[in-house]
């Protein structure tokens, strides 16, 4: 009789979250986005969250929770119930990174959080004033290396950081790092003379750079980019300089599977959307399609990668 019970009880329960994920989304989803507004992952959530409201059905609002590089928004979505009507935008920065950047982290991002789908990947940009002394790449390791400890460098991510480290390994350039809520805080202060340059996200770098505010020494990624073919790689003159960034959709450990589905569903269209793509070229971002299997043994990889790259820069765990 007690087995025949549970039985019942699990088909009930099976029944219950079937008619629930049939039902999803009935109300606006909220999507958190531990970054400021006009970042890159504010501009990848926004693009994404556009497209996917239009197949969900439903409202899809932007809710910024920017600090602590990706931990504020982290853990606020930590607190959400796993029902699909939070998601956050996680990336290498608060998924992959954070893990060996922190010693006490209030999260852990394989635990507590489910992947749904790969957004994009992209690089960051070498980035100083109209007006800094070096006109290159090569200039600029020669005028930041005469002046060590003199030049100050602003950073809001992970990537920012790793970034300013392989600088420093790499090429043996010691700067004053400036923590920032947000890129776009940091190009902002290179503009008034706060602060010498920083590695800005594409999707700030790009637009401002061909505006002319700031000028592009070089990209992180390990060749050139095809969207500024005349801006070199930072392997060129420091070999084995790697930085690559990435970005993607997740919910809270435990929300049913079959929600987790519809979301994906819904990024996969956005992915493939000529509009979208369109969009995130525009800011240097290259679509990146992976289902929730997939992403989860991508992020179990750059877990490995980033902390490898964060042992070898010699930053130490805050």
């Amino acid at each position: 009789m007690k087995q025949a019970t549970l039985v019942a009880a699990l088909a009930l329960c099976a029944a219950s979250t079937a008619t629930l994920a049939q039902s999803y989304p009935s109300r606006p989803i909220r999507f958190i986005v531990p970054f400021a507004a006009g970042s890159a992952p504010d501009h990848i959530a926004r693009t994404f969250g556009e497209h996917m409201q239009k197949s969900l059905g439903q409202t899809i609002v932007i809710d910024n929770r920017p600090g602590a590089q990706g931990i504020v928004g982290a853990s606020e979505a930590l607190r959400s119930t796993p029902d699909g009507y939070t998601v956050f935008g996680g990336s290498n920065t608060t998924i992959a990174a954070n893990p060996s950047l922190f010693k006490k982290l209030p999260y852990d991002p394989q635990r507590d959080f489910t992947p749904v789908a790969s957004f994009i990947h992209s690089a960051l940009m070498l980035v100083v004033s109209p007006g800094f002394p070096a006109k290159n790449l090569r200039e600029f390791i020669a005028h930041a290396k005469a002046r060590p400890g003199q030049l100050s460098a602003g950073y809001a991510s992970a990537g920012m950081q790793v970034a300013l480290a392989e600088l420093r390994t790499l090429g043996g350039v010691t700067v004053l790092e400036v923590p920032y809520k947000g890129v776009p805080q940091a190009v902002t202060d290179i503009l008034a003379g706060q602060i010498h340059f920083t590695f800005a996200d594409y999707a700030v770098a790009f637009s401002q750079t061909k505006a002319g505010k700031v000028r592009g020494l070089a990209v992180t990624s390990p060749k050139r980019s095809p969207l500024a073919p005349d801006v070199p790689a930072m392997s060129e003159e420091l070999p084995g300089f790697d930085v690559s960034v990435w970005n993607g959709l997740f919910v809270r450990s435990g929300t049913p599977r079959e929600i987790v589905g519809r979301l994906n569903d819904a990024v996969q269209k956005a992915v493939t959307s000529p509009d979208v793509v369109a969009k995130l070229a525009l800011a240097g971002q290259e679509p990146m399609r992976m289902k929730p299997d997939e992403f989860r043994a991508f992020i179990a990889k750059e877990i490995a990668k980033w902390a490898a790259q964060i042992k070898r820069a010699g930053i130490q765990p805050e």
